[in-house]
């Protein structure tokens, strides 16, 4: 029992320099992971997990666009006149800048909100103010007039931002026209403009088959700077996961880096003689329970990976196995019979009762948000989380 092992996962943040732009990012990955190694006095294994944040990607390759970038896209797809801005999320950081780039594009911006919360749950409202008020968010049109005669001005929670106040006077500052409604339904804008920019990032095909079934001119942000006009661009994403780099520029989401999730696992294997994976995450996927933000404000956790994190966790559950199949055991003989259980386990549990309960996520959302959690975004200069004994189960020695 002594020598018996005592501890799972580990998740270590490591410190790396701060990468610019046409840096060999694989070498400094491999570089710093291995320092870490030394200085900690910690060893590598098969299937540790080495994960880099998007952003330090996106520096890397230089992927970086001006708002004129975005309002030349803008007004040559929506035409420049009355566009249609619908259901934005609510930051300063991720939506922002992007929203003044879109207003320098067109003449008028109508912009319509969800509420509510936006789709990642930043709150313009509670749901007992709503019911207080006697609105119906399924089916109730909100002018700015009405937003403030029901609720007045309503601050974020965590920042103290209106960010009704603020987006706004955003639009005004650029010199296009502002008309803000509230609406849940996509139909609704089309009663303003028919064509419509529509925001929303994990539910854009839906939005956007609902308005083109209407005959409207439907672009969405991941449609925006897919090709390059004088800066950075991403092909598949658009301005989806794009951050405010500069008050006239934004870090777009990394371009293609498949080849540098591979470049990294063959470096390490060279110096280590371990087989490693390797992915790149941005936003993880947990909600605050005080704030009910959830994060998911990138278009994907992971927009690359080795292929030895395709698929989902196959594990048993064993508080099941304890309280169930060996309800009647203790001590030795219970941990004996699990242990056995979990040997015999076969590659697929898809729909077995022992594994109920189990986190029903991909490996790279799982491990992209511990990922996010454990680098944070803020000062701790660990963009590259090292995880290790994610794959062990009770029986790994």
């Amino acid at each position: 029992m002594s020598d018996e092992r005592r501890v799972g996962t580990i998740s270590r943040g490591i410190r790396c320099p701060i990468i610019r732009e046409g840096d060999d990012l694989a070498a400094i990955v491999v570089d710093s992971v291995c320092e870490a190694a030394q200085t900690e006095g910690f060893e590598f294994n098969d299937r540790d997990v080495i994960s880099i944040t998007e952003s330090i990607v996106a520096r890397a390759q230089g992927n970086y666009a001006n708002i004129a970038d975005i309002a030349e896209d803008v007004k040559a797809k929506l035409g420049g006149e009355t566009i249609g801005v619908i259901w934005p999320i609510l930051s300063r950081n991720r939506f922002a800048i992007c929203l003044r780039g879109i207003a320098m594009g067109a003449k008028k911006i109508v912009l319509m909100l969800s509420y509510p919360s936006d789709e990642v749950g930043n709150a313009l409202l509670t749901y007992d103010q709503i019911d207080n008020a006697g609105v119906n968010p399924y089916s109730d049109v909100l002018t700015l007039a009405k937003y403030r005669e029901l609720f007045g001005e309503n601050r974020h929670q965590f920042t103290g931002v209106d960010y009704v106040d603020y987006y706004g006077k955003l639009i005004e500052e650029t010199g296009a026209e502002c008309e803000i409604i509230f609406a849940n339904h996509a139909e609704a804008i089309l009663n303003y403009t028919d064509k419509v920019l529509t925001c929303d990032i994990h539910t854009r095909a839906r939005t956007k088959r609902i308005l083109r079934s209407k005959g409207a001119t439907v672009f969405g942000m991941d449609e925006i700077l897919t090709a390059p006009i004088n800066g950075g661009c991403n092909e598949k994403y658009g301005l989806l996961g794009s951050n405010k780099a500069t008050e006239d520029t934004v870090k777009l989401f990394p371009r293609e880096c498949t080849d540098l999730v591979y470049d990294i696992q063959a470096k390490m294997l060279e110096k280590t003689g371990k087989k490693v994976e390797v992915m790149v995450y941005g936003d993880g996927a947990f909600k605050d329970p005080v704030g009910k933000i959830w994060e998911l404000a990138d278009p994907v956790v992971s927009p690359a990976y080795t292929d030895g994190l395709e698929g989902t966790p196959n594990e048993l559950k064993l508080k099941y196995l304890a309280d169930n199949d060996f309800a009647a055991l203790s001590g030795e003989e219970l941990r004996a019979a699990i242990e056995s259980r979990i040997k015999e386990k076969d590659g697929d549990l898809f729909g077995q009762m022992d594994s109920e309960g189990t986190t029903p996520r991909r490996l790279t959302d799982l491990i992209g948000s511990l990922c996010d959690l454990t680098s944070g975004s803020g000062d701790k200069g660990t963009p590259v989380v090292l995880v290790q004994g994610y794959f062990d189960n009770y029986t790994t020695d």
